[in-house]
């Protein structure tokens, strides 16, 4: 059986957000409000506070008498004792689910601990990136590279239904990437529906030890570099720079940089690659809701070499970063599929008591002043991969279309 949102289940989770909101608003309020009075005389069982403290409190008491009362009735009269500490969970989860932004989400302790693992370090898993879907289901971003999920054939695009017969959904993302993860060698369920095929079908993957190395290179005909980078995690920048050290050292006459299925990661690690290939100019500016401006600039020195860079509709975020980049300042040749589109910067807050969150601080422009967030990037050159093969885990060389394409564009400004 598989996962259906109904309307009924979305007026749940939108009164939940709501209750949410409300109580994170009141206790910020409350506290922000007490730190600011704090000026009390204490009258033997009483206390004299100013008109403006009363005033205030009266005014938070008409304005959410609803939600206490909720509150006291629940804790009354539910026929099973509440746990008040999973109500104020509940209340802060539905206040980030309130802003209607997938990027934007509180993580309890756990969840925190896996996020941060996935960009440091390694994890029992399948290795897929995944993303709230708009149609509200889990949307597979792209597979890692050779990791069992890319081994198993999962791809771009692929909406994860269910795991191990449990129906998943985009408004509890977490929880599906938490039901995925595993003790490495032991096998996981996904139920998949994908685009052109009539009904939903099961896939059996083991999971295994996902070491991320996020970058490897190799010399291709007429003495062309290649690097790929698979995502941006806190070693990317470092391992292309020896990537890069090592093609240079072997006089390579081209660069291919390939950022296909790359799902993006960290900003800082994408700005210090493009530090090493575009010369001295802007990489990215931000903005803000006050519309703050700020740029990330490259130094002057950098690889000169001719540079093709290969996307697809997996190349999202930081990738996109990279990839506008290069295509504004006409630096290379963009060759393949138009990009994910996501043009959004998080930022991520760690709180005292291990858990955390994830908001969107800001959007990003490419240094033309493009915001690709919902339309992604469209290469210089368009080439599809033979049908046949988009779904493949691994490409012989000679037929990746895309591939041979940008070898042929470095051939030519040679």
């Amino acid at each position: 059986m598989y996962f259906d949102i109904g309307r009924e289940r979305k007026m749940i989770n939108k009164r939940k957000a709501l209750f949410g909101a409300i109580a994170i608003i009141l206790i910020t309020t409350l506290f922000n409000f007490t730190i600011g009075n704090l000026v009390a005389i204490k009258m033997g069982q009483r206390v004299v506070i100013s008109r403006a403290t009363y005033d205030k409190y009266t005014e938070i008491n008409e304005k959410y008498n609803k939600l206490f009362s909720l509150q006291d009735y629940l804790t009354d009269n539910y026929y099973r004792e509440v746990d008040e500490e999973i109500l104020v969970e509940g209340a802060i989860i539905g206040m980030f689910e309130s802003i209607g932004d997938p990027y934007t989400a509180y993580m309890t302790e756990k969840e925190f601990s896996d996020m941060m693992t996935r960009t440091q370090g390694s994890y029992g898993g399948i290795g897929i990136i995944v993303s709230p879907g708009e149609d509200g289901l889990v949307t597979v971003v792209s597979p890692i590279e050779d990791t069992p999920g890319e081994r198993a054939g999962i791809t771009t695009g692929d909406k994860i239904v269910s795991v191990d017969g449990t129906p998943v959904s985009a408004n509890k993302l977490d929880d599906a990437v938490e039901l995925m993860k595993g003790k490495p060698g032991t096998n996981v369920k996904l139920g998949i529906e994908r685009e052109g095929l009539e009904k939903p079908f099961d896939v059996t993957i083991k999971r295994e030890e996902i070491r991320l190395k996020t970058v490897r290179s190799e010399v291709l005909d007429n003495n062309v570099g290649y690097i790929r980078i698979s995502m941006f995690d806190e070693q990317t920048a470092r391992d292309f720079k020896n990537h890069l050290h090592e093609l240079n050292r072997k006089n390579i006459s081209g660069l291919v940089l390939d950022l296909r299925n790359n799902p993006g990661g960290l900003l800082g690690q994408c700005v210090d690659i493009a530090d090493q290939l575009l010369g001295e100019q802007v990489i990215v500016y931000t903005e803000d809701r006050q519309g703050k401006r700020v740029e990330e600039r490259s130094k002057k020195s950098h690889t000169d070499v001719p540079l093709a860079v290969l996307v697809n509709k997996g190349s999202a975020s930081a990738s996109e970063i990279l990839a506008g980049a290069i295509k504004d300042v006409n630096r290379g040749t963009i060759i393949g599929n138009t990009t994910f589109g996501k043009g959004l910067v998080q930022q991520v807050k760690p709180l005292n008591d291990g858990s955390g969150f994830k908001y969107t601080v800001s959007e990003y422009f490419t240094p033309n002043g493009t915001n690709i967030h919902g339309t992604g990037i469209d290469p210089h050159i368009s080439v599809d991969l033979p049908e046949e093969l988009k779904n493949e885990a691994v490409i012989e060389k000679s037929k990746d279309t895309q591939l041979q394409k940008a070898l042929e564009v470095i051939k030519d400004k040679l």
